[in-house]
């Protein structure tokens, strides 16, 4: 799966000094900045070397409370495995002070109270969690099944991506239902699982100009990715199927039905399958399908 546009990583010293300097105190880097030559700090980047890693562990200061544990530089599940394993280590064995946790594509966001926890026994904490984490039971992932009706007004640019990709309708399903995608991140909007694995088959473009609404449930593709609008909002993805269940629902607990480190798999259904979903989603009788997942071989 390609990374997305703009990406580029943190610019890093890889031998940042561990010298207290006249401006930092802290063993922060000085550089000149702007014509009247001002000298401005900027917070260290350790990193660690870790047992089993291929690359070290780098932890970037991000304000005065947070901090980003980055496990690599590009987007792998090799790399969110560990992303996962992290975060549900904070799960497992919180360390005080700890407000929230937000897993990326690659890396860890901490945001923390520093009243409670210094920044240095923060780092030192994450890097305990992330050397020990094989002491650590964590569940195994799971597999949500998403009912879609593809085409038609729930999927109106299926006929687009069938000339871009010169699939017939049938094939994209097919190719679109035939596989697990794993929940890298949730952003965008509350609940919008960014999926990893999508066949390259049916890679299809984003909208030249985004719609300004989209339905909730709609799924999409967008150049290698596919993924589910929880909500209604805008969105530039291709609009192939809709799915009658709650991705989000405020009303809910837990509101969000999808996590990071999980499983999405996609079902399709007729439109009468479709409409008797949604009455039972709106009476509260329907039952998301959820299994363990089988791993691949």
């Amino acid at each position: 799966m390609d990374q997305p546009a703009g990406f580029q990583a943190p610019r890093f010293d890889p031998n940042p000094s561990s010298q207290p300097d006249r401006a930092g105190g802290s063993g922060d880097s000085v550089r000149q900045s702007g014509p009247s030559g001002r000298r401005e700090v900027e917070p260290a980047v350790h990193q660690h070397e870790v047992e089993g890693f291929d690359r070290p562990v780098r932890f970037l200061p991000a304000g005065d409370r947070a901090l980003v544990v980055e496990f690599g530089n590009e987007i792998s599940p090799a790399i969110h495995a560990r992303v996962r394993a992290l975060t549900q280590a904070l799960q497992v064995r919180p360390i005080p002070g700890v407000m929230e946790v937000v897993p990326t594509y690659r890396s860890v966001l901490v945001y923390f109270d520093p009243m409670q926890v210094a920044p240095a026994a923060l780092e030192q904490g994450l890097l305990d969690l992330v050397r020990n984490r094989e002491a650590l039971q964590l569940p195994a992932p799971t597999v949500t099944v998403i009912p879609v009706c593809y085409g038609g007004e729930f999927g109106p640019d299926l006929p687009f991506v069938c000339e871009h990709t010169g699939l017939s309708a049938d094939e994209v399903i097919r190719i679109h239902t035939g596989r697990d995608y794993l929940i890298y991140m949730l952003g965008f909007t509350p609940g919008f699982p960014y999926l990893g694995g999508m066949d390259e088959r049916i890679a299809a473009p984003r909208l030249e100009s985004p719609r300004t609404k989209i339905p909730a449930g709609s799924v999409g593709i967008a150049g290698k990715q596919t993924g589910v609008y929880p909500v209604e909002s805008p969105g530039g993805w291709r609009i192939i199927g809709q799915t009658p269940i709650k991705l989000y629902d405020p009303y809910r607990q837990p509101p969000v039905l999808l996590a990071p480190g999980n499983y999405v798999r996609f079902k399709a259904v007729t439109r009468e399958e479709y409409e008797a979903i949604a009455a039972q989603v709106a009476t509260g009788t329907y039952r998301v399908e959820v299994m363990p997942r089988v791993a691949e071989h």
